[in-house]
Protein backbone atom coordinates (compact mmCIF):
# COMPACT_ATOMS: atom_id res chain seq x y z
CA UNK A 1 0.00 0.00 0.00
CA UNK A 2 1.44 3.34 -1.01
CA UNK A 3 0.55 7.20 -0.67
CA UNK A 4 -1.97 7.05 -3.83
CA UNK A 5 -3.93 4.03 -2.19
CA UNK A 6 -3.98 5.98 1.26
CA UNK A 7 -5.46 8.87 -0.91
CA UNK A 8 -8.19 6.83 -2.08
CA UNK A 9 -8.89 4.81 1.36
CA UNK A 10 -8.92 8.44 2.83
CA UNK A 11 -11.61 9.69 0.28
CA UNK A 12 -13.78 7.14 0.23
CA UNK A 13 -13.53 7.51 4.08
CA UNK A 14 -14.88 10.56 3.68
CA UNK A 15 -17.43 10.05 1.06
CA UNK A 16 -18.31 6.13 0.11
CA UNK A 17 -20.72 7.70 -2.65
CA UNK A 18 -17.95 9.11 -4.53
CA UNK A 19 -17.80 8.26 -8.44
CA UNK A 20 -14.51 6.44 -9.89
CA UNK A 21 -14.05 9.37 -11.64
CA UNK A 22 -14.49 11.48 -9.08
CA UNK A 23 -12.22 10.06 -6.56
CA UNK A 24 -9.89 9.84 -9.75
CA UNK A 25 -9.67 14.00 -9.94
CA UNK A 26 -9.45 13.82 -6.40
CA UNK A 27 -6.26 11.73 -5.82
CA UNK A 28 -5.20 12.84 -9.28
CA UNK A 29 -4.91 9.76 -11.44
CA UNK A 30 -6.47 8.56 -14.39
CA UNK A 31 -9.50 6.48 -14.46
CA UNK A 32 -8.00 3.43 -15.65
CA UNK A 33 -5.09 3.12 -12.94
CA UNK A 34 -7.31 4.62 -10.35
CA UNK A 35 -10.14 1.87 -11.06
CA UNK A 36 -7.58 -0.84 -11.10
CA UNK A 37 -6.29 0.36 -7.19
CA UNK A 38 -9.73 0.86 -6.26
CA UNK A 39 -10.76 -2.57 -7.14
CA UNK A 40 -7.62 -4.65 -5.57
CA UNK A 41 -8.32 -2.64 -2.45
CA UNK A 42 -11.31 -4.52 -2.47
CA UNK A 43 -10.30 -7.72 -2.87
CA UNK A 44 -7.21 -7.19 -0.57
CA UNK A 45 -9.71 -6.62 2.52
CA UNK A 46 -8.50 -3.02 2.61
CA UNK A 47 -12.19 -2.29 2.00
CA UNK A 48 -14.64 -4.58 3.46
CA UNK A 49 -17.73 -2.40 2.17
CA UNK A 50 -19.79 0.25 1.61
CA UNK A 51 -22.69 1.27 3.55
CA UNK A 52 -24.97 4.28 4.60
CA UNK A 53 -24.52 5.83 8.49
CA UNK A 54 -27.61 5.65 10.10
CA UNK A 55 -28.89 8.00 12.70
CA UNK A 56 -29.31 5.77 15.51
CA UNK A 57 -32.04 8.19 16.65
CA UNK A 58 -33.83 8.89 13.56
CA UNK A 59 -35.04 5.42 13.45
CA UNK A 60 -35.85 4.78 16.87
CA UNK A 61 -32.73 3.51 18.33
CA UNK A 62 -31.38 6.34 20.53
CA UNK A 63 -31.11 4.21 23.92
CA UNK A 64 -27.77 3.07 24.12
CA UNK A 65 -25.53 1.26 26.63
CA UNK A 66 -21.97 -0.46 27.06
CA UNK A 67 -22.34 -3.64 28.13
CA UNK A 68 -19.36 -5.87 30.50
CA UNK A 69 -19.13 -9.59 30.58
CA UNK A 70 -17.19 -11.34 32.65
CA UNK A 71 -17.41 -14.66 31.63
CA UNK A 72 -18.18 -17.91 34.03
CA UNK A 73 -16.02 -20.43 31.35
CA UNK A 74 -13.61 -19.86 28.48
CA UNK A 75 -13.05 -23.14 27.06
CA UNK A 76 -13.41 -22.93 23.18
CA UNK A 77 -17.08 -24.36 22.51
CA UNK A 78 -18.26 -22.09 25.10
CA UNK A 79 -16.82 -18.89 23.97
CA UNK A 80 -17.55 -19.96 20.59
CA UNK A 81 -21.36 -20.11 21.03
CA UNK A 82 -21.34 -16.98 23.36
CA UNK A 83 -19.83 -15.52 19.91
CA UNK A 84 -22.45 -17.11 17.78
CA UNK A 85 -25.48 -15.76 20.19
CA UNK A 86 -23.81 -12.24 19.74
CA UNK A 87 -23.77 -12.13 15.65
CA UNK A 88 -27.78 -13.47 16.17
CA UNK A 89 -28.22 -10.51 18.07
CA UNK A 90 -29.53 -7.38 15.62
CA UNK A 91 -28.86 -4.65 18.67
CA UNK A 92 -25.60 -5.90 19.69
CA UNK A 93 -23.59 -3.34 17.19
CA UNK A 94 -20.31 -3.69 18.36
CA UNK A 95 -18.78 -6.84 20.34
CA UNK A 96 -14.99 -7.04 21.55
CA UNK A 97 -13.41 -10.13 23.25
CA UNK A 98 -10.86 -8.11 25.57
CA UNK A 99 -7.53 -9.02 27.60
CA UNK A 100 -8.76 -9.47 31.24
CA UNK A 101 -11.36 -8.54 32.85
CA UNK A 102 -14.24 -8.18 31.97
CA UNK A 103 -14.19 -10.33 29.05
CA UNK A 104 -16.37 -8.91 26.41
CA UNK A 105 -17.50 -4.85 25.78
CA UNK A 106 -20.63 -4.95 23.89
CA UNK A 107 -22.34 -1.68 22.22
CA UNK A 108 -25.91 -1.82 22.58
CA UNK A 109 -28.75 0.22 20.95
CA UNK A 110 -32.64 0.11 21.90
CA UNK A 111 -35.84 2.24 21.58
CA UNK A 112 -35.59 2.63 25.18
CA UNK A 113 -34.48 1.67 28.96
CA UNK A 114 -37.50 -0.42 28.94
CA UNK A 115 -36.11 -2.46 25.17
CA UNK A 116 -32.88 -2.76 26.97
CA UNK A 117 -34.28 -4.12 29.79
CA UNK A 118 -35.81 -7.02 28.25
CA UNK A 119 -33.03 -7.36 25.63
CA UNK A 120 -30.95 -7.80 28.79
CA UNK A 121 -33.01 -10.15 31.17
CA UNK A 122 -34.03 -12.03 27.57
CA UNK A 123 -31.18 -12.40 25.84
CA UNK A 124 -27.62 -11.15 27.26
CA UNK A 125 -28.38 -12.79 30.39
CA UNK A 126 -29.14 -16.35 29.18
CA UNK A 127 -25.74 -16.28 26.71
CA UNK A 128 -24.18 -19.33 27.34
CA UNK A 129 -21.01 -18.95 29.81
CA UNK A 130 -21.76 -15.34 30.95
CA UNK A 131 -21.25 -15.26 34.47
CA UNK A 132 -21.60 -11.72 35.28
CA UNK A 133 -22.80 -8.31 32.96
CA UNK A 134 -22.36 -4.87 34.10
CA UNK A 135 -23.63 -2.19 32.24
CA UNK A 136 -23.78 1.78 31.79
CA UNK A 137 -25.14 4.12 29.56
CA UNK A 138 -23.73 6.40 27.00
CA UNK A 139 -24.50 9.81 28.06
CA UNK A 140 -23.21 11.50 24.92
CA UNK A 141 -21.27 10.44 21.75
CA UNK A 142 -17.78 12.33 21.40
CA UNK A 143 -15.73 11.37 18.52
CA UNK A 144 -18.50 9.25 16.42
CA UNK A 145 -17.45 7.23 13.11
CA UNK A 146 -14.41 8.38 12.86
CA UNK A 147 -12.47 7.50 9.85
CA UNK A 148 -9.22 5.64 10.30
CA UNK A 149 -6.45 7.83 10.36
CA UNK A 150 -4.28 7.32 7.27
Amino acid sequence: MDDVDRKILAELQDNGRLTVTELAARVRLSLSPCHRRLRELERGGAIRGYRAILDAGVVGLAFQALVFVTMRQEDRDTVAAFEQALVDIPHVLQAQRLFGDPDYLLRIATADLEAFQRLYDEKLATLPGVQRLSSTLVMKHVVHERALPL
